[in-house]
């Protein structure tokens, strides 16, 4: 019984360690540059091994969607604990900041790494347009509740475009930080306090007249 863990145990750490190097060469050299040999090489095993895991560099890309993705997912989970809507579009930004610098090659491979697949099929382990297991459902999820409270101006009803604008202020914020944040041409504020104020001013902006930040009516 013993054995059959330990034996488990190995085979999920191996897996892990496959998935971490091939995120890290993904990004590194581009989807069509990696090969399954070379991903194997990274971690000192043969192709073979590798192939007793993922059936080709399709599956294992596919497992990356599925592991990476619903890690963003799981890091949204208390935020829909928050019954404010606008409140809970704030820590949402928030949240997706804290995703990113903490896990920079996650980030980088889902969001700044070109011929990844991204159709419906590219996650085969969530369903798309489920909010309990999808990132940007459960954003836009978070836009639709604000709208039917009435919480944003009448001239943004659309809740992806709204979704979007947010997702793209904050990616802004992640892929800059990440890209130049070793620059030191530039004199950068520490980049929590960039994605607190840019969050902000997004979601002021898209609020009605008269709401504050966590979409109270001010006094």
């Amino acid at each position: 019984m013993k054995s059959a863990i330990r034996r488990r145990q190995h085979q999920d750490e191996l897996r892990e360690k496959i998935l971490d190097a091939a995120r890290e060469l993904f990004v590194a050299n581009g989807v069509e540059a990696v090969s399954m040999r070379k991903v194997a090489a990274k971690i000192g095993y043969s192709a073979t091994t590798l192939y007793n895991y993922f059936e080709d560099k399709e599956a294992l890309l596919h497992a990356l969607c599925d592991t990476d993705f619903g890690a963003l997912h799981e890091s949204f989970k208390k935020i829909g604990r928050i019954a404010d809507p606008i409140e809970r579009l704030g820590k949402l930004g928030q949240t997706y900041i804290t995703f990113a610098l903490r896990y920079p090659s996650h980030y980088r491979l889902m969001f700044m790494t070109p011929h990844i697949p991204r159709d419906e099929d590219a996650c085969r382990e969530i369903e798309r347009g489920n909010p309990d297991e999808d990132a940007y459902a459960f954003l836009r999820a978070t836009v639709v509740e604000g709208l039917a409270a009435r919480v944003f101006r009448d001239e943004y009803q659309d809740p992806d475009l709204l979704a979007q604008v947010v997702w793209s202020a904050m990616h802004g914020v992640a892929s800059l930080h990440l890209i130049m944040g070793p620059d030191t041409w530039v004199q950068w504020r520490p980049v929590e306090e960039v994605a607190r104020a840019a969050i902000e001013v997004v979601i002021r902006g898209l609020v009605r007249n008269g709401l504050g930040k966590r979409g109270a009516r001010d006094d």
